[in-house]
């Protein structure tokens, strides 16, 4: 199954969530809440709860489980609906997903992005991952996802607003070191707090660290990312962790020449837009799944299609913007279903 729930809680003080790797958390199952329509950001005295995770498992994970029959991440299958995936009458991010990049390090992680201390529109992001961001929503690979409905048949818009990014080097994490989901909603709720981000419930945020460091405990050997929700001062918040995929090539990349040649961003546009297309067809973990527990994106997991060498000179199969990227095929809700690189098909 790839549907997991990890359950944490924190309360703290903002004094708490400027030291968070020294707070002390107890654990406790948090019922999923409905879709919150707050606008304003959380109070100053935090209360900070992590609900539940969806991993993307790593590429080994994914070919022993296909070998053993026990995962139809690959294909046709697995499903509960005629496509292969049913609606299970959750939330989905309707009229647009907002996104807010976290560059938690530091130092500058990809080439050409922000470094710390900074804040800026999206649309300052000069790496490739602010490139991919600012582009890929209206691409016909994100349209994909305008065959999902919402609970009133209201199809999925193809639109991503890359927002804005915070490059945060208060207690970055180094080395090899761990961090929960706790401390990552700590840290937003720091950035909530300060104005170095603001909150919105359309939102998600995108963690990004740099090298090996553990986000969430089981990065390159359990998973490359995951996305999953928690909760502000009642508010809930989306986020996605993000590690750095290029620490375990093996494990988190597909191991051919990177598209536009730097390793870094081109691999992490994969898993950028593996959790961006779930998080928006599956926000809170009840909307868009298959029976075994499959979101759109797992349904397609590693699996590239029709590849070309692009401008770049690595290995593609779709172009966004005026460049060309290698993502991962992504689960067309239609007909029988099936992965695609497009909608329409071509």
């Amino acid at each position: 199954m790839h549907r997991s729930y990890h359950a944490a809680q924190i309360v703290a003080s903002v004094a708490c969530a400027a030291t968070l790797f020294l707070a002390a958390c107890s654990d406790s199952a948090v019922t999923p809440p409905s879709r919150d329509v707050a606008s304003g950001g959380p109070s100053r005295t935090q209360i900070v709860s992590a609900n539940g995770r969806h991993e993307f498992h790593t590429k080994d994970w994914y070919q022993t489980n296909n070998a053993n029959g026990n995962s139809h991440g690959h294909g046709g299958g697995g499903g509960g609906g005629s496509t292969g995936i049913s609606y299970h009458g959750g939330p989905v991010l309707q009229g647009g997903t907002n996104v807010v990049a976290i560059y938690w390090s530091s130092g500058r992680i990809y080439n050409g992005g922000p470094t710390a201390p900074s804040t800026g529109a999206g649309s300052a992001d000069n790496s490739l991952v602010g490139y991919f961001l600012n582009h890929l929503g209206g691409s016909t690979y994100f349209n994909i996802n305008t065959t999902y409905t919402d609970g009133s048949g209201r199809a999925i818009v193809n639109q991503v607003n890359y927002t804005s990014y915070w490059a945060n080097d208060v207690n970055a994490p180094s080395g090899t070191q761990s961090v929960s989901d706790s401390q990552m909603l700590s840290m937003l709720a720091s950035g909530f707090s300060s104005g170095a981000i603001q909150y919105n419930s359309s939102t998600l945020y995108l963690i990004f660290t740099a090298g090996a460091v553990n986000l969430g405990g089981g990065f390159g050997t359990q998973y490359c990312a995951y996305h999953g929700y928690g909760t502000v001062n009642g508010q809930t918040v989306r986020y996605a962790a993000m590690p750095y995929d290029y620490a375990y090539p093996s494990a988190c990349t597909n191991g051919t020449a990177a598209a536009n040649g730097d390793p870094g961003a081109d691999y992490e546009v994969n898993t950028i837009a593996h959790e961006t297309e779930e998080t928006t067809t599956d926000e809170l973990l009840n909307a868009w799944y298959d029976v075994r527990g499959n979101e759109n994106a797992d349904k397609c997991a590693w699996n590239f299609g029709s590849t070309y060498v692009g401008a770049g000179g690595g290995v593609a199969n779709i172009h966004v913007g005026t460049k060309d990227f290698l993502v991962q095929q992504n689960w067309v809700n239609a007909g029988s279903g099936g992965c695609a690189q497009g909608w329409p098909l071509l």
